[in-house]
């Protein structure tokens, strides 16, 4: 980690590559100079990229772009919407070796816009965990479909027993679908459900405003999974999961300081 965090005497960050208190990011058409310049400054803080929705299937230096990434050591995964088009054109197998010779090796599955049934999505994350490592997404990019948390919570479990290494809880890049209301306001009481019956590390929280990400944190730690995190908001929550930021000072530095000095 940086130098600066020595003197403040900051809670602990784990380094690269983290398996908790991951930072998955939302590329939606950066250019080359555009991901220099965000591992130039918050490179230690980008634990995966995403290539939101379909862009990676419409960008032109595509094979540079996983090159650079690579050149970080940062893993990229193609947008579930992707994976959708792919299943109801039929060209699954196609897929598969279009994110091998671009050397992906990891796939996100959702079935977020098109119903793909259970037993077949479970399947897939099956079949698929073979080769890749799996990011699956539940949860519906309609705002108007809400499902119990019952529903969330065992779509969660199953969807990690098939061997997803993440699940991902839907919330699209706006924060108006899936654990949050078409409002924006977020569905605290279905997110607490689903921590309590899962392990907080195997779950990633698409929290793409500010207001949820400092939510997360004051209620779950700096180690929670945060993902569809805008580049230009990487280091803002840095320092929201460090405590540098007045929305998580009190919760994570004064008490710190409090447990350091009693």
């Amino acid at each position: 980690m940086p130098g600066f965090n020595g003197f403040l005497d900051l809670p602990a960050r784990p380094p690269k590559p983290r398996t908790k208190g991951l930072t998955h990011v939302i590329d939606k058409g950066l250019n080359l100079r555009e991901i220099e310049g965000l591992f130039d400054t918050a490179g230690d803080y980008v634990d995966i990229v995403k290539l939101g929705w379909g862009t990676s299937y419409v960008t032109r230096n595509l094979e540079k772009k996983i090159a650079l990434y690579r050149s970080f050591d940062t893993p990229v995964v193609c947008g579930g919407t992707l994976f959708e088009a792919v299943v109801a054109r039929g060209k699954l197998d196609e897929y598969r070796r279009w994110l091998e010779e671009n050397r992906l090796s990891h796939v996100e599955i959702s079935d977020g816009t098109i119903d793909i049934p259970r037993e077949r999505k479970l399947e897939l994350i099956s079949e698929l965990a073979q080769d890749f490592t799996v990011m699956s997404e539940v949860g519906s990019k309609d705002s108007e479909v809400v499902f119990a948390p019952y529903q969330w919570v065992q779509w969660l479990k199953e969807d990690l027993e098939a061997g997803a290494w993440k699940v991902i809880t839907e919330a699209r890049e706006g924060g108006t679908a899936g654990i949050f209301r078409s409002t924006g306001d977020m569905r605290t009481g279905l997110i607490d459900e689903i921590v309590h019956e899962l392990d907080l590390s195997d779950i990633v929280f698409e929290a793409p405003t500010t207001r949820s990400q400092a939510w997360f944190i004051q209620k779950y730690g700096p180690d929670v999974n945060l993902g569809n995190i805008p580049p230009q908001e990487v280091i803002p929550l840095e320092t929201l999961r460090l405590g540098l930021r007045s929305d998580t000072l009190k919760e994570l530095l004064l008490s710190e300081h409090a447990a350091l000095t009693d």
